[in-house]
């Protein structure tokens, strides 16, 4: 089969690599793509702003299954307008998607099904989000939601009072994040590890796709500012095939049968944040795509008919797919960032290495903010990398990711030193 993959990130690498390996798959054509893509697809200029025109590419090149990337397509209706015409397309609807697009939308859904998550209270004026965070129902640390898409960075775990206050006026004062913050969700702060549990549905059916653990602060040891993700490592050791059932009992199926009985069956992936509590896993929150840099470290243990699942899913038919599985290798992935990040974007600095991080045995180097320029590739700011290691242990791994890491150069390059560190303390090691 033909198959188109929509975005320019590192999500979209990894997705890219993967369907180029499976044997069901005769070519891929990535839209806009990024110059690492470009080695595995056919990348087609495409700005991606209006789905009829992605639809003429698909019908021109006789696209059989569209994959989409980033949630923003989603938000847009990207999905609808393919079903509408016919076109398999792996992504959920608008109004399914909004389990990630709108908080508010997410938190009330899950009270409406029972699935659970944290108490909350949505906020439509800066007066009751301030009463909010101020009062007794939560204490603090207390956790601050914009409820729109803010690109990974619309959530503030608030330590006291004065923090909480500050996130609020920053919302629905200052504007940092646009429309996204008009309403605030607030809620209590859930404590323990938290894992990220991936499926693929048809609407109907699951399979899962793995676990995964993110890094999201931008310093060593979980310091600094959010960022959209600066390493991942997969799977998760704290996710027994016990709990991983008790996720999908729990959590999966009641979403599942949730949208359907509200008339938006979900066909795609759903990623699920999860925060392992001492009460069991509750949800912290929902994405309607592939996480990124999750996607990276996830995508390479799956093996079997990849291609064909995806079909599955976009048509309702996941059930008759058979024979998905996944490798025990460990793998973990570090991002490397653009200087300034996450507050600026620097962009424009030559990177040097690629060739050296991608010779290195058992390292992939997926390519994210780079962009070409006279034959050199660039960055084009924020997260820039993934480099990713696999091996049979995660030390192994880590030190495969590393190694590859070592090679690469640019002007401002930061990258945290610890990715992977927390699978191997405390014995998490298996």
């Amino acid at each position: 089969m033909k198959v188109l993959v929509l975005g320019s990130g590192g999500r979209e690498h990894a997705l890219v690599w993967r369907l180029r390996r499976d044997p069901d798959v005769s070519e891929v054509i990535a839209a806009p793509g990024n110059p690492g893509i470009s080695s595995e697809a056919r990348c087609i200029p495409l700005t991606l702003s209006d789905p009829a025109e992605t639809l003429a590419l698909v019908e021109r090149e006789n696209v059989d299954l569209t994959v989409v990337g980033p949630e923003t397509l989603l938000e847009k209706g990207f999905a609808d307008a393919f079903r509408n015409r016919g076109r398999p397309i792996v992504g959920p609807s608008r109004a399914a998607a909004a389990l990630e697009w709108s908080k508010v939308f997410a938190k009330e859904f899950m009270a409406r099904h029972k699935v659970p998550t944290a108490r909350f209270v949505v906020c439509d004026r800066i007066e009751d989000a301030l009463q909010a965070v101020a009062g007794p129902e939560f204490g603090f640390p207390v956790v601050v939601k914009a409820d729109g898409l803010a690109a990974g960075k619309g959530v503030v775990v608030a330590e006291d009072r004065a923090e909480a206050e500050r996130a609020v006026r920053a919302a629905m004062e200052d504007g940092q994040f646009g429309a996204a913050g008009a309403r605030l969700v607030i809620e209590e702060c859930l404590t323990g590890p938290e894992v990220s549990f991936f499926v693929l549905s048809d609407g109907e059916h699951a399979v899962a796709l793995s676990t995964a653990e993110d890094h999201k602060r931008i310093w060593d040891g979980d310091r600094g500012p959010n960022t959209g993700g600066m390493g991942a490592f997969a799977p998760s050791a704290r996710m027994t095939s016990e709990l991983a059932a008790t996720v999908m009992t729990r959590i999966v199926n009641p979403v599942l049968h949730g949208m359907r009985a509200e008339g938006e069956p979900y066909r795609g992936f759903l990623y699920v944040g999860l925060m392992m509590t001492p009460r069991g896993p509750e949800v912290i929150e929902f994405n309607v795509r592939f996480g990124d840099p999750e996607a990276q470290v996830v995508l390479p243990q799956v093996e079997g008919p990849f291609a064909r699942a995806l079909l599955g899913a976009a048509t309702g038919q996941l059930a008759g797919v058979k024979g998905l599985t996944l490798s025990r290798d460990r793998l973990v992935g570090v991002v490397l960032a653009s200087g300034g990040y996450p507050s600026n974007q620097d962009s424009g600095r030559t990177i040097t290495g690629l060739d050296g991080a991608a010779a290195v045995p058992n390292a992939i180097v997926f390519h994210a903010g780079t962009r070409l320029v006279d034959g050199h590739v660039q960055t084009a700011g924020g997260r820039v990398l993934t480099i990713v290691g696999r091996g049979p242990s995660y030390v192994e791994a880590m030190a495969t990711a590393y190694a590859a890491v070592g090679f690469i150069a640019f002007e401002g390059m930061q990258f945290r030193r610890d990715i992977g560190r927390k699978a191997v303390v405390g014995s998490l090691e298996v």
